[in-house]
């Protein structure tokens, strides 16, 4: 950790009105273009004026390091996030905190040990093997519904032992209506209470019955069964509080399954969307892939016995969350004054996290706007300072789902990608959207090409002022 002289001055920033409206229309405009603006120009600790308040990033990663690990004791999730996805996901582990969140965490937990894990990985495949029996050579398909629908039906079935293929779309809709409402509730400085009838509360009632009435379908068919599948339902049904022994309530089971297949299925969705955008875009690394497929699967349909063996395929997983991480801001909020990067953080101020800025600093990836999976060959990743990459956040609050989701990504992308080769669909216009995950605005049109019928093509750049 570097050492600075403390001051109780503000970091450097951009100088705006007290309502800090020019710094808020930039924001609102660009988000990704105005936090690398903001990083370039402003250096590794900075603030700027939002209404009548402020916002602190850190973009060093010992400064990142400090707010995720060494001081997490000192911040909680920021009062912003939880109103604004609060009143849809409710309090479940995303949103909690202290010592409530610590204890549903130790609960929810063994659901993602190594030994669990190994009995997800023929569900993924089974799923995969469907989607590929719906896939036709020379298809127009959207890839990013294509992997909604796919991760969606892998994680109600991994972790809850159902099977929501038939409410895939109306689910997908849902979701989608609650990360947008959230996203324009996050972006304002104020948000009206919950029991206040605006348009997006009402919208937010309306996601949270949808999600609430899915939810309560498989609890309440579980009880009728009274069976102990060992999944995470069954856990979350029949786990008892160490000190009072009470069972978890309804409300409560519900925030936390909402939470996992809402959050579990999105982001590696996301993930292996731009995952086939990036190889579209980047003929030798997806010429590298398949050769690595073609070597180890011989046509086979991969399993969990096969990753070991495959070190490119996860490089290009990992080189997709560094250019798209599916979080692209991560905002905390300090419970006590923190000292860090030379100046002191207030107690009740927001600090921000980027990943999208980290994972673009030239001090740590070279040339950091071209797709480059070889970079993390040789143990590149341990060699990069703790918080300078990290898709998944860090320290205690990590993301409980993250060797599920790089395993999940992994196995997919083998599988789809020894069978296809897939190029963007003509007048596909591809940008990125920074909701609460990073998705592609307009969909991402796809053209699926039989790996044989594939031609090699020149390598191109990847632009990053997306």
């Amino acid at each position: 950790m570097r050492t600075l002289h403390l001051n109780t001055k503000l970091p450097p920033g951009p100088k705006d009105n007290i309502l800090g409206a020019r710094v808020m229309a930039e924001f609102k405009s660009d988000p990704l273009a105005f936090l690398l603006k903001m990083a370039h120009t402003y250096g590794d600790i900075l603030q700027w004026p939002f209404g009548p308040f402020r916002s602190w990033m850190a973009a060093h990663p010992d400064y990142v390091h400090q707010v995720l690990t060494t001081d997490a004791d000192k911040f909680y999730k920021a009062t912003i996030t939880k109103r604004s996805l609060g009143p849809t996901i409710g309090n479940g582990l995303l949103l909690s905190d202290g010592e409530f969140w610590r204890r549903q965490r130790k609960l929810i937990q063994p659901a993602f040990h190594a030994r669990r894990l190994q009995g997800y990985g023929k569900g993924m495949t089974d799923n995969t093997d469907r989607l590929l029996a719906e896939w036709q050579p020379g298809q127009t398909r959207d890839l990013h519904h294509d992997m909604m629908k796919l991760t969606l039906a892998i994680v109600t079935r991994a972790l809850f032992d159902v099977d929501l293929s038939d409410q895939a779309d109306r689910i997908g809709e849902t979701v989608t209506q609650l990360i947008e409402v959230s996203n324009r509730l996050g972006g304002s400085v104020f948000i009206p209470p919950a029991w206040v009838p605006t348009r997006d509360n009402r919208l937010n009632k309306r996601i949270r019955h949808t999600l609430s009435e899915i939810t309560m379908g498989f609890i309440n068919e579980r009880r009728k069964t009274g069976e102990d599948k060992g999944d995470l339902l069954s856990m979350l049904l029949s786990a008892a509080d160490e000190d009072t022994g009470g069972h978890m309530s309804d409300m409560q089971v519900i925030d936390e399954s909402i939470t996992l297949f809402a959050a579990g299925h999105e982001t590696t969705a996301n993930t292996l969307t731009w995952t086939f955008y990036l190889l579209s875009q980047n003929p030798r690394a997806e010429a590298a892939l398949h050769a690595e497929l073609d070597r180890v699967l011989a046509g086979r349909t991969p399993d969990l016995s096969n990753l070991p063996n495959l070190p490119y395929t996860e490089m290009v997983v990992k080189e997709s969350l560094r250019v798209y991480p599916p979080v692209w801001l991560i905002p905390r909020q300090a419970i006590a004054e923190v000292p860090i990067g030379g100046y002191t953080l207030p107690k009740g101020q927001i600090i921000m996290l980027s990943p999208w800025v980290a994972h673009k600093d030239a001090r740590f990836f070279p040339e950091p706007e071209l797709f480059k999976p070889e970079r993390w060959a040789d143990g590149f990743e341990k060699q990069l300072p703790k918080g300078a990459y990290f898709p998944f956040g860090g320290g205690p609050r990590i993301c409980i789902g993250n060797a599920f989701a790089l395993m999940e990504a992994r196995l997919l992308l083998a599988a789809l990608a020894q069978k296809y080769a897939l190029s963007l669909a003509p007048g596909q216009v591809v940008e990125a959207e920074p909701l609460i995950t990073l998705r592609p605005r307009y969909g991402m049109k796809m053209v699926l090409h039989p790996r044989a019928q594939r031609a090699p093509e020149t390598d191109q750049r990847v632009t990053m002022d997306v």
